[in-house]
């Protein structure tokens, strides 16, 4: 009887724990687009190497989105380092935690696109 209680118990924490890890790997917040200016694209870390980028969103950097890129995503990798310093778009997803080899946020670029700017036009 004993053995069947702690069986139980440890099956539940067990799924518990994968359910708790799967959720937050497949399940997003939400999902958008925003643009800007890129200002910084980065590979930092001392344990953990990921992708960090800024977005300014306003005039002199007054509206910042920072936002991190999966290390599998080379082409939107790729993207942003060649559109440093231009006016871009984003696509991404909002997660509702993140792991510490993912990310520093929880806003997630999946696509980059060049964008014209609204400041040229003026």
């Amino acid at each position: 009887m004993l053995r069947k209680i702690i069986f139980i118990i440890v099956t539940s924490i067990i799924l518990g724990i994968v359910g708790y890890f799967s959720f937050l790997y497949y399940v997003t917040l939400s999902d958008g687009v925003r643009s800007g200016e890129l200002i910084k694209i980065s590979h930092k870390g001392m344990i953990f190497k990921t992708y960090e980028g800024e977005l300014s969103q306003g005039i002199s950097g007054a509206k910042i989105f920072t936002f991190s890129v999966m290390d599998n995503d080379k082409e939107a990798i790729q993207q942003l380092n060649d559109l440093q310093g231009q006016y871009v778009k984003v696509n991404y997803v909002e997660r509702y935690k993140t792991f510490p080899w993912w990310g520093d946020t929880k806003y997630f670029v999946t696509h980059v696109e060049k964008e014209k700017s609204p400041h040229l036009n003026r």
